[in-house]
């Protein structure tokens, strides 16, 4: 019998509270490239050490660091002048049997390969310089991760996570994927660090949106306020095909077109411009930024995926919250919390919180149940790069 504590508490769910606020730091986002670096890092070096030994060792990169550089966009043109800094760290099984492990190759590989991907208008050889400091973890936790059986949780920590998502939640989430999906075939110079913040007071939302726009697609402040009115536009049509609530859209409300100072950007993030970024200070495990919401202060991203908890708790959270909600409940609040050195699919406590029938009591504590019994599915996810982590 596991540890599951299903609860009913008597509270308005979020949806029908007056004020609600969430936020969602887009891929180009300072803080968002390093989680996405942090996690390709730990996907290439998982990979690698399967290819090598059969299995994955010890490691967490969670640890990285952007310094912002320097630009000069005008319109029409610019350059970089200062690359952005990336400073890749943590800890990593740098040695087997005498056998050294190239982790740093790797890491650098795996971050650059990530780069050039992700940022199509980035020139990545010379907008970012990319470093390492990988060292080998400390033998604790190196012990605790290769004893045999089920993973033995490397922390004692937990995850969180919350469903279904609210209309506020939604929008916010949606938005930037659109903006940094299908709209860029319309919108060329749009970049990819874009910041949706929702706001809702009783029925009424608004997006406030800063996104950073690219110089050399741009020729003039006039273009610029062109494109500015259209992806205005193109989100709010897109926002009514998925609410009836009356949203209000603005972008780049800090622009002042009079002396021509507007977000504009060469490579469409503003890294090249001085801000800064870490892994773990952005979106949640499940994309989002949520004041109104229980959340974990653990960096999902760049965690081992065999079983460092402060990883598979925050995915396997938001699994067993969907489900939940499926069932048809109204909200659903999930913790896991660990013991370091106790089996991974054995929390000292699992407690959901349900706003909805009790007669899903049952069905609740079953999807519970099944998750944490499949909990080493999240490592396979992960391998593959499906897992969302930010």
């Amino acid at each position: 019998m596991r540890n599951i504590f299903i609860e009913f508490p008597n509270e308005k769910p979020l949806g029908r509270q007056d004020v609600e606020l969430v936020e969602r730091k887009g891929i180009g986002h300072p803080d968002s490239i390093c989680d996405g670096l942090a996690e390709a890092v730990s996907c290439a070096l998982s990979n690698g050490y399967m290819d090598r030994y059969g299995c994955i060792m010890h490691h967490n990169t969670d640890q990285v660091e952007l310094v912002g550089g320097r630009s000069d966009p005008a319109w029409g043109a610019g350059e970089i002048i200062t690359p952005a800094y990336i400073l890749l760290s943590g800890r990593a099984t740098t040695e087997v049997d005498r056998e050294m492990v190239p982790v740093g190759q790797i890491a650098v590989e795996a971050a650059k390969k990530y780069m050039k991907r992700t940022f199509p208008p980035m020139d990545v050889e010379n907008s970012v310089i990319i470093d390492q400091r990988i060292g080998m973890g400390s033998s604790d936790l190196r012990g605790v991760f290769g004893r045999k059986g089920i993973p033995k949780a490397n922390d004692t920590s937990f995850g969180v996570s919350f469903a279904p998502f609210t209309i506020t939640e939604t929008l916010t989430y949606e938005v930037e994927k659109y903006m940094n999906g299908r709209m860029k075939k319309r919108i060329k110079g749009s970049g990819q660090d874009i910041k949706v913040m929702g706001e809702r007071h009783n029925q009424d939302i608004v997006l406030t949106i800063c996104n950073a726009m690219i110089s050399g697609q741009i020729r003039n402040i006039n273009e610029y306020q062109s494109i500015i009115r259209e992806e205005t536009k193109l989100v709010e049509d897109f926002v009514a095909g998925l609410t009836d609530d009356n949203v209000k859209v603005e972008i780049n409300t800090g622009d002042d077109i009079r002396s021509e100072s507007v977000f504009l950007t060469v490579s469409g993030t503003s890294a090249e411009q001085g801000d800064d970024g870490s892994v773990g200070r952005g979106n949640r495990a499940n994309g989002l930024i949520t004041p109104y919401r229980p959340m974990s202060m653990e960096a999902t991203a760049g965690k081992n995926p065999v079983n460092h908890v402060g990883k598979l708790y925050n995915l396997l959270s938001k699994e067993i919250a969907n489900d939940i909600a499926k069932q048809g409940a109204e909200q659903v609040y999930v913790r896991l919390l660990s013991q370091i050195g106790h089996p991974i699919d054995q929390p000292l406590c699992a407690d959901v919180q349900i706003i909805g029938d009790e007669k899903i009591k049952r069905k609740a504590r079953e999807i519970t149940d099944y998750w944490l019994e499949h909990i080493t599915d999240m490592t396979e996810l992960c391998l593959k790069g499906k897992a969302q982590t930010f």
